[in-house]
């Protein structure tokens, strides 16, 4: 049987800007995005029984049509009548309602695996708007590169590449619903609107040092005040590790932190780690097609 392997690597924001309610009930987006070289692995391969097989591990992981995963091979299934089934093998790194697209990013993982698989010509701009009904991550996670996203997330530029950085995770012991925090935000929790001007100069100037300070996410105050220790995290990333710079993922929990040296890095993952008990990876920026790496502490 042919097996094809997608990698599925984790994201993080490093603008995220609401600019409002949409006629649809979305929120229209605008977000610098970033791949990172922590990553699933997803595995696809044809099977004779009709359907699909989802093997994940963990409990956290749903294994049915809750899981984004699954819910796209059903719909390349029924797009393309892709005849028998599949069976997709996850194997995760990337955590759990993090803020990190680890959900998003597998859903992506499967458009391209079974493309690959079926040998199917399909445009990026088809497979794009098919990830689009997926969730607003989707289409990005099937680019990444640095790119900004608008919209919903659908409106992808790509952005010049973001100089190569290391960069520390630190998800606290809980996950977040990304709906709970967009109902809070809309009821007036927000937190101060980032520069996304600022943000594009320092990637065109390939300074990382000036990214670091451009940092900015609007649901950040939203999420904190749900869960201070978010708060906590940033605060001593940001202040006490000599990192560029430190900002929340997404709707969080994850909290980021960029550095310049991998060792400088390094001894701030340990250091949160144990002040805080939490998951805690080191990793990196990486460009499409590049491999970079991620590793738990």
């Amino acid at each position: 049987m042919r097996l094809v392997e997608e990698k599925s690597r984790a994201k993080i924001n490093l603008i995220l800007d609401v600019l409002g309610k949409r006629d649809d009930g979305y929120h229209e987006l605008e977000m610098v995005m970033q791949s990172l070289g922590l990553s699933d692995s997803v595995f696809l391969e044809k099977i004779e029984q009709e359907g699909i097989l989802l093997e994940t591990q963990g409990p956290a992981v749903p294994q049915g049509p809750e899981n984004l995963a699954y819910r796209a091979a059903q719909l390349m299934q029924k797009a393309y009548g892709l005849s028998g089934g599949v069976r997709i093998r996850i194997q995760k790194e990337i955590p759990v309602a993090a803020g990190l697209a680890g959900g998003s990013g597998n859903a992506a993982a499967v458009l391209l695996g079974l493309r690959r698989l079926y040998d199917l010509c399909i445009p990026e701009k088809e497979l794009l708007d098919l990830a689009l009904t997926l969730g607003s991550d989707v289409p990005y996670c099937l680019m990444g590169k640095t790119a900004l996203a608008k919209g919903r997330g659908e409106e992808l530029e790509v952005l010049p590449d973001c100089p190569h950085l290391y960069v520390v995770l630190v998800k606290p012991l809980f996950g977040v619903s990304t709906a709970e925090v967009f109902r809070a935000y809309d009821q007036g929790t927000r937190g101060p609107k980032p520069s996304l001007r600022d943000a594009i100069l320092a990637l065109w100037d390939g300074d990382g040092q000036a990214l670091g300070a451009s940092l900015g996410n609007v649901l950040e105050e939203t999420t904190c005040a749900m869960h201070p220790v978010i708060r906590q995290i940033k605060a001593y990333l940001a202040q006490k590790t000599g990192a560029y710079g430190a900002l929340m993922s997404g709707s969080g929990p994850t909290v980021f932190s960029l550095y310049e040296t991998k060792e400088s890095a390094f001894a701030a993952a340990k250091q949160a780690k144990r002040l805080f008990q939490a998951q805690t990876f080191l990793t990196e920026t990486v460009q499409q097609g590049e491999e970079g790496y991620g590793l738990p502490l």
